[in-house]
């Protein structure tokens, strides 16, 4: 295993996690104590194997997390983070928090709230995070986490954007600069912009940092 970010380890062709706790989450390979990292369930795993330079999430992190869903992700950040970090999983769909809730009693880093990503001020009283990342597909995602980050003063910001969720009659590259645009004016340097085909089709990843 080679590792290529802090947390974040290589073999071959494959990525991995080395787990917070025994077993596994998704239905992934377990080798030893690392977790397989399946890139077509993860933007972040893609985002990655795609040759991401950058990455702010680390040992100790404070990581808001929106759109949570089941937890795929989140399960391997709570391995990067490990028992200095935490992650505040904020999930709108009932269905959805269920799963998270159980992952959480298993892995103590992970904080599940059933809430509205639009309005930050419900979950007013979580601290300040290191990075806010984000993936929901909504027509006004980039607003809604430049919102949070603003809000919760997060440094970094990671965000998987869907072009079909915010613009059909636009090709991809064109919705992926107007978005990158949007954070810019918003006070935010954007340091990679990766296309996440083959992975995820009409997809990217953005990592960008609030300018002081």
């Amino acid at each position: 295993m080679k590792e290529i970010f802090p947390g974040v380890f290589k073999s071959m062709k494959n990525l991995y996690t080395k787990s917070l706790v025994n077993g596994s989450v998704y239905g992934e390979k377990i080798i030893k104590e690392y977790r397989e990292w399946d890139p077509t369930r993860s933007k972040l795993g893609a985002a990655i194997l795609k040759g991401l330079k950058f990455n702010p999430i680390k040992k100790g992190s404070k990581i808001l997390y929106l759109g949570a869903s089941t937890g795929t992700t989140v399960s391997h950040i709570s391995d990067i983070i490990e028992k200095e970090g935490i992650i505040y999983a904020i999930e709108f769909a009932e269905r959805m928090i269920r799963k998270l809730v159980n992952l959480a009693e298993k892995r103590k880093n992970i904080v599940p709230l059933l809430a509205d990503a639009r309005k930050p001020e419900e979950y007013y009283w979580v601290e300040e995070c290191d990075i806010a990342y984000v993936d929901l597909a909504q027509p006004d995602e980039t607003e809604i986490a430049i919102r949070n980050a603003e809000y919760f003063n997060c440094k970094y910001l990671m965000i998987a954007i869907k072009s079909q969720s915010i613009d059909v009659t636009k090709r991809p590259e064109e919705v992926y600069k107007e978005e990158k645009a949007k954070l810019e004016r918003a006070g935010f340097n954007v340091i990679e912009l990766i296309d996440l085909e083959p992975y995820e089709h009409d997809h990217c990843f953005i990592v960008a940092k609030k300018m002081l």
